[in-house]
């Protein structure tokens, strides 16, 4: 099924951003993978806020980038790792990365394009382009049958959301 390989999102602000996060809540199950890339304050952290708040976490989610790894209990457990300080792939294991994307709970990875030995086989990549003040577009790129699932099913939940329209890569409407 390739249906859903080439989408993006065109988010209109942090709202969008991160309601377009929160529409992908009810749909994430126990070992599901999103690795996010953009250039920092992209809105990979907004995005990661709503798939948050969409879980029940309750308290505030704000970027690992120190810790590497942050844990945050919700309807499964949200597991936020943000790769921007580590230089090499064999760090990963210092934060047991493989273990922890296999684990009871859905796994957010920012900065996860920088080791591309490390991109699970399932799931989604998730890019985030600055393309104005406010703006962004969000790309969509599946990993796998879970990933096209994913891809599909989150795309049309942003459809309806407000700040948030969707085309297809190559122009076409969707």
């Amino acid at each position: 099924m390739s249906r859903a390989r080439g989408l993006r999102l065109h988010s209109a602000g942090e709202a969008a951003t991160r309601a377009c996060g929160e529409a992908l809540a009810p749909l994430v199950r126990a070992g599901d993978v999103l690795v996010l890339s953009g250039d920092l304050g992209a809105g990979k952290t907004q995005l990661t806020k709503g798939l948050a708040a969409g879980l029940g976490v309750a308290e505030p989610v704000t970027s690992p980038t120190f810790n590497i790894l942050l844990v945050h209990e919700g309807r499964v457990p949200l597991y936020h790792f943000d790769l921007y300080r580590l230089e090499v792939a064999e760090q990963l294991e210092d934060v047991d990365y493989w273990g922890t994307l296999e684990a009871d709970g859905v796994s957010v990875v920012e900065w996860g394009d920088r080791f591309a030995e490390a991109l699970p086989e399932e799931g989604l990549i998730v890019g985030i382009l600055i393309t104005g003040d406010d703006d962004r577009e969000i790309t969509v790129e599946p990993l796998g049958q879970r990933g096209e699932e994913l891809a599909t099913e989150w795309t049309a939940a942003c459809m309806s959301l407000l700040g948030i329209s969707t085309a297809r890569k190559d122009g076409e409407a969707s």
